[in-house]
Parts: C-alpha cells; sequence; structure tokens
C-alpha cells in the first residue's frame, strides 16, 4: 500500500488529491498500475474507513497511458457503488477516462458527501498551481453581508451566479456570531432553498448545509461556501420504474421495470408503438406521473420529492402548443419572461437571443396563428429556451410535419444536445433517428426492449441489414402475432421475450449496467414543500389580466356578441310585447299584469345567467396545457383565476350598464318605494352576471375538454329555468334544490324591486258571493322589503364565493407535483 499524506507532493510525480470536505489525502501514482479503494487489500491507493464510506472498497483502477493515466470504475467485473463522475457523466468500466493535469472527478453525487478526485501532473508542461476548491472563505470577508446573485457588485464580498433564474442579488449571507452565518433570500423571482427547502427568512446555516440557488447548489462547511455544481450538467437514472393505472377496477402496468441512464448532453428518443408508454416514461421522467415502484435521479437526487428544487431547470414542451394563438411571437416570450425570470432582468435581451437560437427572428413580430406548424412548435421550445435549462423534454415535437421540417426540428434538437442540454423527445418518426445518441425502444405493455445507439438496434433485433430503411420492421417485429415452432405467441409473449432478451445482452451491460448511476440515499430524507410563488400575487395578477385582456379584445366576434345579446334580445322583446307596460302598475289593476311582469323579469334573469355562463365556461380548459405548464414553473392559482375573473368582471360591468339603459329606454319604468329602478336593476344584473362568471369558471377548472364545458350548458340552464320557481310552485326536495340556483334568487330580487305583488288585484266576488282565485297571488319571495332583498343579494354574492373556491379545487387538482 502507498502512504498518504495531508501535504500538497513537490515534485514530478503525478498524483491524486481526494477531498471529502474535511480531510484531504494525495497518493503518488508511481508504477504502472494502481487500484483505489477503501481499507481493503485489493487496493494499494487506500482510504480510511471514517468519513470516507463514499468510496467503495474496490472502487477504481488506474493504468499508466505515457506520462499520464486512465482511470476505470469499478475492479473490472462489477462497477463502484457510487461511480465515478466527470461533469455527471458517468466513468465506465471498460473505456474508463485519460486524466489531464487539473482534471477533476467526484465520487458519488450527493452535495453533502461526495468526494472530489483531482489529478496532479506537475510534469506536465503547463502545470501551475494545484487546482483548490471553488468557494469562498467566510472568515477572510471583511464587508458583510455577502452578496450571492447574477451580478452582486463588488467582487470582495461576493459570489457571482449567472444564471437567467437567478435574481441579479438573489440571497445575502450575513454573520450573527465570530462563527456564526446565516443566509436570507432577497425576495428573489425563483427562491432560496436550504437543504431542500424555501426559506422565507433567515436561517442559520449549519455544516454541511445545502443551498440551492436556481442551478447552483453550493455547500456550507467550515465557514466556507464551496460551489459544487453550477447545474450546467445534467444526468438522468431511472431505477426499475413501474406505473401502473386503474381500468375498471383492476390494475394494469404500463411501465413494467423500467431502468436506464441519460447522460449530460444527450439526445435520446423514445420510440416505439401506439400504447408501448413512450409518452408515460417520459412524464416518468420529468417527474410529473405517480410511480408504483423505483424511482427517478436527477443528478442523484430524487426528481419527484425534489422537483421544486429543479423546475427551472427542467424545460418541458408538450404534444400541444404551450402558445396562445392570438398573440404575436414577442408578447408570447414577453409574458412568459415575466412569469419565469426575475424583474430586473433585460426581457429584451433575452427574447432576442433566444429568437435567434430558433432561427425565428424575422417573425418576432407575428401572430402566432400565421405561424406554419414547424413554426409553433419552434415558438413553444423558444419559450422554454429563455430560462436555459439543461434538461429538455418534448412530446413528440415533430407530429404533423413534413419530411423537410421533421429533419429540421431533429437538427434543432441536436444543436441543442451540443450545447450541453441533455434532450429527451418522445417520437413516431424516425427518419432522422441517426441525430440521437440513444434510443429507448418500448413495447407493449411498458417494457423497454432495447437502450443504445440507433443503429445498435438493427442488430440487436436482427433486422437484415444496418440500414435504417429497416428500422420500422422493429415496430412490426414487436406489435405482430407470430408462429414459433408450431406455436402462435401473442405480442404480449413476443415483447417480453425481447424484454428478456435485451437484459442479458452485452448492449444492456454496456449502456445501462455499467453507465445506470444510484441515487442519494439521505437518512431519514424529508422531502420538500412546494415552495410559495416567489413572484408576488399581485404582479403576477397584473401580468396575467394585461395577457388575458389582449387576448379577449382580439376575439372581437364573441365579445360584441356577448356585449350586445342581451340589448338585442330587450329590444326584441319590447317589439314583441307592443304596447304593453309589463313594470307600470295600471289602474285598475289586471290579473295579467303580474304574471307578464314576473315572466319579463325572467328573461333579465335568463339572460344574465347564459352571458355568464357561456362567457366562462370556456376560459379555463382552452388553455389548460399552457396553464399546466405555467403552474410546473411559477404559476400561483389565486393570481390566476383572479385574472379571469377581473376581466370577466370587467366586461360584466359594461354589459350591466348596456342592460340597464337599454331596460330604461325601451320599458317605462316602475315606481318602487325601495329603491330606484335603475339601482336596483344595475346591482341585481351584475351580481347575477358575476355568480354565473364564477359557475362558467368552476366548470372550466373541472371539465376536461372544451366539448364537455359546452355540452354541460344546456342543463345548467334547464335546471335554473325549472327550479327558478317562475314556471310553476315549487314544493319539498324542489323547493330544498332552488336554494342552489341563481335563477331564484335573481328573479326575487327583481321582482322585490318592482314590487310584483303590488300588481295583484284583489279577488272579484261573483254575485252568487263566491270568489274566483286569482291568475296570481301575492308571495312572501317578493316582498319589497330590505331584508328580502338583501337575502337574495347575499345569496347570490354567497354563491359567487362558493363557486370561485371550488374553482380553486379543481385547479388545484390538475397539479401533478
Amino acid at each position: 500500500m502507498l502512504n498518504q499524506d495531508t501535504k500538497t507532493i513537490v515534485g514530478a510525480v503525478p498524483y491524486l488529491e481526494l477531498n471529502n470536505g474535511k480531510a484531504t489525502i494525495h497518493f503518488p501514482l508511481i508504477g504502472p498500475k494502481h487500484q483505489l479503494g477503501r481499507n481493503c487489500p485489493w487496493a494499494d491507493l487506500q482510504t480510511p474507513e471514517d468519513d470516507w464510506q463514499v468510496l467503495s472498497r474496490e472502487h477504481a483502477r488506474l493504468v499508466q497511458m505515457g506520462k499520464d493515466y486512465q482511470i476505470l470504475d469499478g475492479n473490472g467485473q462489477e462497477p463502484s457503488r457510487n461511480g465515478l463522475f466527470m461533469n455527471h457523466h458517468r466513468i465506465d468500466g471498460s473505456q474508463g477516462q485519460i486524466l489531464r493535469h487539473g482534471m477533476t472527478l467526484t465520487i458519488g453525487q450527493n452535495p453533502k458527501n461526495l468526494i472530489r478526485l483531482t489529478y496532479c501532473n506537475p510534469s506536465d508542461s503547463t502545470a501551475g498551481v494545484t487546482p483548490s476548491q471553488r468557494g469562498l472563505s467566510l472568515k477572510n470577508v471583511k464587508e458583510w453581508p455577502v452578496l450571492l446573485g447574477r451580478s452582486p457588485g463588488s467582487e470582495y464580498n461576493s459570489l457571482e451566479l449567472p444564471a437567467p433564474t437567478v435574481s441579479r442579488i438573489h440571497a445575502r449571507v450575513e454573520r450573527v456570531g465570530a462563527d456564526r452565518y446565516q443566509i436570507r433570500d432577497n425576495s428573489s423571482a425563483n427562491g432560496t432553498f436550504v437543504n431542500g427547502q424555501p426559506i422565507s427568512g433567515a436561517v442559520v446555516l449549519e455544516d454541511n448545509a445545502v443551498i440551492t440557488i436556481g442551478p447552483f447548489q453550493l455547500v456550507y462547511r467550515y465557514h466556507q461556501l464551496e460551489l459544487r455544481d453550477r447545474g450546467n450538467q445534467i444526468r438522468l437514472d431511472a431505477h426499475q420504474i413501474v406505473r401502473e393505472v386503474s381500468i375498471k377496477g383492476d390494475k394494469k402496468r404500463i411501465l413494467n421495470q423500467v431502468s436506464l441512464p441519460i447522460e449530460p448532453g444527450q439526445l435520446v428518443a423514445l420510440v416505439g408503438g401506439s400504447g408501448a408508454g413512450k409518452s408515460t416514461l417520459m412524464k416518468t421522467l420529468l417527474g410529473i406521473e405517480p410511480l408504483r415502484a423505483g424511482a427517478v435521479y436527477l443528478n442523484g437526487m430524487d426528481l419527484r420529492q425534489n422537483f421544486h428544487l429543479y423546475r427551472t431547470q427542467i424545460g418541458y414542451v408538450p404534444q400541444d402548443d404551450i402558445v396562445h394563438y392570438q398573440l404575436r411571437v414577442d408578447e408570447v416570450l414577453h409574458s412568459a419572461c415575466k412569469l419565469r425570470l426575475p424583474p430586473d432582468t433585460d426581457f429584451n435581451q433575452v427574447i432576442t437571443q433566444t429568437l435567434k437560437q430558433v432561427q425565428l427572428s424575422h417573425v418576432r413580430n407575428t401572430f402566432i396563428k400565421d405561424l406554419s406548424g414547424g413554426q409553433r412548435k419552434r415558438v413553444s421550445i423558444a419559450v422554454e429556451l429563455l430560462a436555459d435549462p439543461k434538461l429538455f423534454f418534448l412530446d413528440e415535437p415533430t407530429s404533423g410535419l413534413d419530411p423537410g421540417l421533421d429533419k429540421q426540428m431533429m437538427i434543432l434538437l441536436r444543436e441543442l444536445a451540443d450545447q450541453g442540454r441533455t434532450v429527451v423527445l418522445v417520437t413516431h418518426a424516425t427518419a432522422n433517428i441517426t441525430s440521437c445518441d440513444r434510443i429507448a425502444f418500448m413495447g407493449r405493455g411498458g417494457y423497454l426492449c432495447y437502450y443504445g445507439p440507433p443503429l445498435g438496434a438493427m442488430d440487436f433485433f436482427e433486422m437484415p441489414s444496418n440500414d435504417l430503411q429497416y428500422f420500422s420492421d422493429v415496430y412490426i417485429k414487436l406489435d405482430q402475432e407470430q408462429v414459433i415452432n408450431g406455436q402462435r405467441r401473442g405480442v404480449p409473449a413476443i415483447v417480453q421475450d425481447w424484454c428478456q432478451r435485451f437484459k442479458t445482452s452485452p448492449q444492456h451491460r454496456q449502456y445501462i449496467g455499467q453507465t445506470l448511476s444510484g441515487g442519494n440515499q439521505d437518512p431519514d430524507p424529508t422531502p420538500p414543500s412546494r415552495p410559495p410563488t416567489r413572484l408576488s400575487p399581485l404582479r403576477q395578477w397584473l401580468y396575467l389580466s394585461q395577457r388575458y385582456g389582449i387576448l379577449v379584445n382580439r376575439d372581437r366576434f364573441s365579445l360584441i356578441l356577448s356585449l350586445l345579446t342581451a340589448p338585442l334580445t330587450l329590444i326584441i322583446l319590447k317589439l314583441a310585447l307592443g304596447d304593453e307596460t309589463p313594470f307600470k302598475v295600471i289602474d285598475p289593476l289586471e290579473p295579467s299584469q303580474g304574471p307578464l311582469a314576473l315572466r319579463v323579469l325572467f328573461i333579465f334573469t335568463c339572460l344574465s345567467i347564459w352571458i355568464g355562463l357561456s362567457s366562462s365556461v370556456q376560459a379555463i380548459i382552452k388553455e389548460v396545457t399552457i396553464y399546466n405548464r405555467e403552474r410546473l414553473v411559477n404559476l400561483g392559482i389565486l393570481p390566476y383565476l383572479a385574472s379571469k375573473l377581473g376581466i370577466h368582471g370587467g366586461i360584466a360591468l359594461v354589459q350591466t350598464l348596456l342592460i340597464t339603459v337599454t331596460a330604461l329606454i325601451t320599458f317605462d319604468p316602475p315606481e318602487p318605494e325601495l329603491i330606484p329602478w335603475w339601482l336596483g336593476l344595475a346591482t341585481t344584473t351584475f351580481l347575477t352576471l358575476m355568480a354565473n362568471i364564477s359557475l362558467g369558471l368552476m366548470i372550466s377548472s373541472w371539465v376536461k375538454n372544451e366539448d364537455q364545458g359546452n355540452s354541460i350548458l344546456p342543463p345548467i340552464m334547464l335546471f335554473q329555468i325549472i327550479l327558478s320557481g317562475v314556471l310553476f310552485q315549487l314544493n319539498g326536495l324542489g323547493d330544498l334544490l332552488s336554494f342552489m340556483t341563481m335563477s331564484r334568487w335573481s328573479n326575487n330580487a327583481y321582482a322585490a324591486i318592482v314590487n310584483i305583488n303590488a300588481m295583484v288585484p284583489p279577488p272579484v266576488t261573483l254575485p252568487d258571493g263566491s270568489v274566483v282565485p286569482a291568475v296570481f297571488e301575492p308571495s312572501s319571495l317578493y316582498d319589497p322589503t330590505w331584508e328580502n332583498l338583501g337575502l337574495c343579494w347575499a345569496m347570490l354574492g354567497l354563491q359567487t364565493l362558493l363557486y370561485l373556491g371550488f374553482s380553486v379545487w379543481g385547479l388545484a387538482k390538475k397539479d401533478v407535483v
């Protein structure tokens, strides 16, 4: 065993420097071969047992290659437990990595306990000072506080963390004693996390505390902030993931023990026939699908448990476009910047750079609806690129594109991967599959039947040639029954055979077995809570209201129709009534006037219900894909719902004004004693509109698609009409159900203001002494009192709040993490 020491070795001998955060060990490399391990006779480069448990007993081999060394993972038979990583690329045990002076590797991926392995070769002509840890010593700071951020200013008491999602001054480190420090979030846009938990005030730093700011991870230990990870290299490791769904009470497995590694900078395609689980696998790797078993690790951290630490580092383009067609390209990107990036960012500069990346600078001021399918998809990609994520997921990005656009899209994705991003896509189009580094071929039932280079699939699936013209035949081979040795084998059996064959193949050992990495297994890990929305709710509401206002204004036909429906209906109603005066009490009283007035008021009620419902029932569901994506990033439910309610409420005010003015012009006004007719009419109309707008938003937040939203309107209207109490008297259960309708309370309020009861003539007594029953009788529901009117208005307001509450619940249920 070679000697170890804790002092820097001076001379021409290459050496390894191992640092675990507490101690540093140097191993001179003087032989043609060395073996690195922890307290094991196998290893000639041995570390002690204590504080070095991340290192396996038989962890790595070094072989001299000229004046330098090659390092290989494991003992030659089995890989090490925690691996060897260079920028999150796992070094395998066959090809290894040639070490150069100053090169730093990590053993393990947990920032709390990983070991840094640095190779130094003083004989290298470029050798200089021995590489040291990156960070900031707090004991040497003379000016407080220490500023952390994208552009914090002075270099003497600051640490620059350049990334779009980091605020200019993101957080502050303050001294609270001789050897005590605390970190405080500086009202940043995307939050500061300590040990996975978002902080709102100041948190005292303990040794081994992991600080996450945007993509950066820092570790505090021994009075030093050490930059452990810049977040510019992201790897995914899926371990035995199982996904099940319930179908008619039975469990169906749609992902079946899938394991695969995706390394930084790789372009990986998930391919396979329909029902093979491609999209499910992608959403599972993304962290938004629940798992029955297994785990997905992002740089060694459980992705689902820690999703909110990484939400700004993940780009996701679903199959449906995540852009509003009525907006211009520039408006879409500006809106996304406001929601995703710190407000102190130069949005125009970021947008210009992003459009240049996706080659869309020439359509910056073009409406989305006027773009081609490929351009719209690239705008969706541009929305995600604004935050410069290093992990990208795309679901069918080439769907519906012609062969030329398909090739251009794959070239773009290849460029994104070559820039260091990890890109995962689901695709059916395989004409340009050679652009990918790896493909995962899924079989029906969620079985992984192959993982490796695209051309390698041709050999594995025993195609006649390595020519990709036979690639589509692989789909047929995995999706057709076959007769083997006189026995018919169904598709499930065939898929399982290929899955099992792959597990025992050299390809599995090379591309999964030697590359797959485990995750961090902290004792008693505490899953992070969902962080609060860092962008103030008021600012979000302003941004969202501005965007939704533009969208509503640009749908001129619907807006004009919504505003003019009620006035035109009232004018037609007046023409139909002719000289009838339904609201003005006539002398002598006529038996027909009360019922006529009630029916006319019922028209007012039905108009308000229909206008409120029809204008809002599509408000959420038609952009649910955009909502879900923005919710994963930084969107608050209350600001989002308030933006819808605010815009529709403003339109409701205009509608109320138009209805009131039209009613005053076309109908002779009543002379109520309780409240002026115009004021009572306007108040009741507005409250009815708002209650039904809220009901429409509730429906829109719960239905699954736009067709369901439209289909539910007729039954809702019938429910309101039947239970209004106008067409016939309600008793028993019907009377109780009417308390849930807006039509009852709206119509009762109108009737109380007009004083319908005053229009009922006294009973007529015939000469024989018998009394003729009244066509219409006074009702306590229509009493012109403040108690009755106040109750009706209060019930309309209560239903508004109730439906808004259910809307919040419906939106919250859409959350996947």
